[in-house]
């Protein structure tokens, strides 16, 4: 009977501990959540409270500490101090732009604090080989410095090759630093990272995951930029990962989007990668060769758009959303990843309904099935309001880019998908004019001619199970 009278007693105590969970977390999460993760943190913590508490500890909150907002703005300096320099010359820092993307502009310079720059030469990259061997010509090339920030950087043939670009260059005297995602790139701090560093290269993990996370909210925030500054005067950006461009797998094969630039616009993404490898290393890199002068180099005008917790808003997403409300005749998406939050999913909508061509070009076989499942949920509301999704069939389409009209191309690392809207640290680029939106539309016309159209009719008779599972990880879309 004591023995039972214990059980019981236990058995109370745990059933009273969750209640006091689920009231206590209500109040924790409606307090710090905007609606759509509220519900989602709730639908866990709700049904199991206890798991749903560690779960948010680990990975509830997105807000950083103050130094680390503190830090960003001491990055921000460096690019004022540059931009005054650029002032000498107006046809760079407010080159001629047609009127009714100025309203576009001033949004993206507020949101993302950096200013349109003209005169940029800019080379698209679409073939994995030629990004990695253009890239390596150019760290043999560098004289000064070479910089790459990389979410992955992988154990493989292509990552090698780079490795060995970079400890030839540290061997000759050039200053090399590699900044690298503590998760993604967890391959290469393995083994290449020694290599490296023996020869001379600096080598650092972003974010590290640790018990205490001094610097971090929570622990799946990551730094999914990709960035190389090369001398000041060479940059590039993109959707490309040094990792070869089967990741590892046998059966698929990464298609990507990398953007090679010359001009003024490699002073923002150097500036950008400053202030990244400032918060990881505590190392303020302010020396007179990290900017070089702002000289013309071509003719595209161009604003970098850095997105992240560390602005108080969501930027990107903003501007995705207001870049779709103005289009006129057409939009054209890639992502590899689609988890559309309720702003995107109205502006797609009105765009439709205001006679806009949107095309939604998507891979037709992904890596991560939580999230392609949790995409796929959306597709009949999509395919309803007459969004054109294309299944491209001929590897995975990694590439992240959006084009509208003849106005601007939109290149970068983030998904059109939550996480990169709310939380990953990520960098894009806005080109202006009808000549690289044309030359980034031809890109798109091969992807969607290598892809399946999906039709709603089709894709509503897909089986009960599978509709079932995707409207299942639908639930969890606010987390993902």
């Amino acid at each position: 009977m004591t023995l039972w009278l214990g059980v019981i007693s236990w058995s109370l105590l745990y059933l009273i501990s969750e209640w006091l969970l689920r009231i206590v977390m209500t109040l924790v999460v409606v307090r710090r959540k905007k609606p759509t993760p509220a519900m989602a943190w709730l639908l866990i913590i709700f049904f199991q409270p206890w798991f749903g508490l560690f779960l948010y500890m680990l990975m509830g909150e997105y807000r950083l500490p103050r130094r680390r907002i503190q830090q960003h703005q001491q990055a921000q300096l460096a690019l004022e101090d540059y931009a005054r320099l650029a002032v000498q010359q107006p046809h760079i820092v407010r080159p001629v732009i047609e009127p009714e993307h100025r309203t576009l502009i001033s949004m993206a310079e507020h949101m993302g604090e950096m200013p349109i720059v003209g005169g940029n030469g800019v080379e698209l990259l679409a073939d994995t080989e030629a990004f990695i061997e253009k890239l390596i010509a150019d760290i043999d090339a560098a004289e000064q410095h070479v910089h790459l920030m990389f979410y992955i950087y992988g154990e493989d043939e292509t990552s090698r090759r780079v490795s060995a670009a970079l400890m030839r260059a540290a061997e000759r005297g050039v200053r090399c630093r590699l900044l690298a995602d503590a998760v993604g790139a967890r391959p290469m701090f393995r083994s290449l990272a020694s290599q490296m560093t023996e020869a001379g290269v600096e080598v650092r993990p972003a974010m590290p995951v640790t018990p205490f996370r001094r610097k971090l909210a929570r622990i799946d925030l990551r730094n999914h930029r990709k960035i190389v500054v090369i001398d000041g005067r060479v940059g590039y950006t993109g959707s490309q990962n040094i990792i070869d461009p089967s990741y590892g797998t046998h059966h698929l094969r990464w298609v990507e989007m990398m953007v090679r630039l010359t001009g003024p616009a490699v002073a923002q993404l150097q500036g950008v990668f400053v202030e990244d490898w400032y918060f990881d290393t505590d190392e303020a890199l302010t020396s007179p060769d990290i900017y070089a002068p702002p000289i013309a180099m071509g003719d595209v005008p161009i604003q970098s758009l850095p997105s992240g917790p560390t602005y108080p808003t969501e930027n990107y997403q903003r501007l995705v959303v207001a870049a779709i409300h103005a289009a006129r005749e057409r939009v054209i998406i890639t992502t590899p990843y689609l988890v559309p939050d309720e702003a995107l999913l109205t502006a797609l909508h009105v765009a439709t309904m205001r006679g806009v061509r949107v095309d939604l070009i998507v891979p037709d076989r992904s890596d991560q099935p939580v999230t392609a499942a949790a995409g796929r949920s959306y597709y009949e509301d999509l395919l309803e309001a007459g969004v054109n999704i294309y299944q491209y069939t001929h590897g995975l389409l990694h590439a992240k880019t959006m084009s509208v009209d003849d106005a601007f191309a939109l290149i970068g690392s983030s998904n059109f998908d939550i996480r990169s809207f709310y939380l990953n640290f990520e960098l894009n680029l806005l080109l202006y004019g009808p000549k690289i939106t044309s030359e980034l539309r031809y890109r798109q016309s091969q992807y969607i001619a290598d892809s399946t159209r999906l039709s709603l009719q089709d894709w509503q008779q897909r089986p009960y199970l599978q509709r079932t599972a995707e409207d299942l990880a639908k639930l969890l879309s606010p987390l993902l």
